[in-house]
């Protein structure tokens, strides 16, 4: 760790920044924001409109998409303003994120603080964040032809994947800080890896969720409408039935509803599994964690719900799963190096 002490931080402070970074975004997608800046410059998108008449020219070309044709033609330029701000930081952010990552990596390489395996994942990792980039605009893209709305699964690919940037990143930074090897108990990891995957299948469902703008029907808990475990919309909205479950919004909910008591009690049974073996202080840490997260996270799905995504919610129970997975990512580590 000493050596690599400002590669950690490094690594670290890009963890951090993917943190705000989401965190934006979520308040961005929340106040339905992110179709306000319809173009993309690299450079010249970095500063905002900074007069009325460069404010009006931005104002005009919001006029020309469906977001403000169908569902924003009461806007004024103030209202316009508000919405801008958002989409705006959250590519700075964005862009920021790529600074952070690029030139330190460049001096690192230049300097030799970084080893062969180090520079690969460190490549890895510049190349998830430039995916993550063009994602970004993708997503955006979808909404700018014949509907108001983002496609879910462009918008679950671009979440998902910050999520996967942030927790390699921590992983590296993992391999640095931790870099002695010691004997493992395979079935525990393993168990715990599973335990990873059933929670990436839940944040692209919330994603979808998120995206269909499902967490506005069914307000109940822990039944849904009509006190129906089931209700009939989940198998009626979408033709074939299957389709319902990742295109309907009712079989969104559905999924996403269920699946949680599935990763609370998978997260249970890793805690259960590990009190029948030795653990060290670090593992104890990270699986009472990971046991409190899971808990709090379910806790804030509920409200959300129930409350029907107020804005403080929504982003709450975003940060949740992130931290979650933060949760997850040290667990598995600690348990398998």
């Amino acid at each position: 760790m000493k050596k690599n002490k400002y590669v950690v931080y490094w690594l670290l402070t890009g963890c951090l920044l993917i943190f705000v970074m989401v965190l934006v975004g979520g308040i961005t997608r929340l106040t339905h924001s992110g179709l306000s800046i319809s173009d993309y410059k690299l450079i010249q998108g970095t500063i905002p409109p900074m007069n009325e008449q460069e404010w009006q020219e931005a104002f005009e070309l919001y006029k020309q998409y469906p977001e403000y044709q169908k569902l924003n033609y009461h806007f004024g330029i103030e209202e316009f303003k508000d919405i801008y701000f958002w989409e705006w930081l959250h590519r700075v952010i964005g862009r920021f994120i790529g600074v952070v990552f690029i030139l330190p990596f460049l001096y690192f390489l230049a300097t030799k603080k970084l080893d062969r395996p180090t520079i690969k994942k460190c490549l890895i990792l510049l190349f998830m964040g430039g995916f993550q980039g063009f994602l970004g605009w993708y997503m955006v893209k979808s909404g700018l032809v014949d509907r108001p709305d983002v496609s879910h699964y462009r918008l679950a690919a671009h979440l998902t994947t910050a999520f996967l940037t942030f927790a390699y990143s921590l992983w590296v930074a993992l391999d640095l800080i931790y870099p002695d090897r010691k004997a493992i108990n395979i079935k525990i990891r393993n168990l715990i890896r599973v335990g990873l995957v059933l929670l990436l299948i839940q944040i692209i469902w919330g994603a979808f969720v998120a995206g269909l703008d499902a967490g506005f029907i069914h307000n109940h808990w822990p039944l849904m409408s009509d006190g129906k475990l089931m209700h009939e919309t989940v198998y009626i909205e979408q033709q074939p039935v299957i389709k319902n479950f990742y295109e309907g919004k009712s079989g969104v909910q559905f999924v996403h509803r269920y699946l949680a008591y599935v990763v609370v009690g998978f997260i249970a049974l890793i805690w259960y599994r590990t009190r029948k073996i030795q653990t060290s202080s670090l593992q104890e840490k990270g699986l009472k964690a990971l046991l409190a997260l899971v808990f709090v996270q379910f806790l804030l799905g509920v409200l959300t719900l129930i409350y029907a995504v107020p804005l403080w919610l929504g982003v709450a129970h975003q940060i949740g799963a992130f931290f979650l997975l933060a949760a997850m990512t040290f667990t598995l580590h600690r348990f398998a190096k």
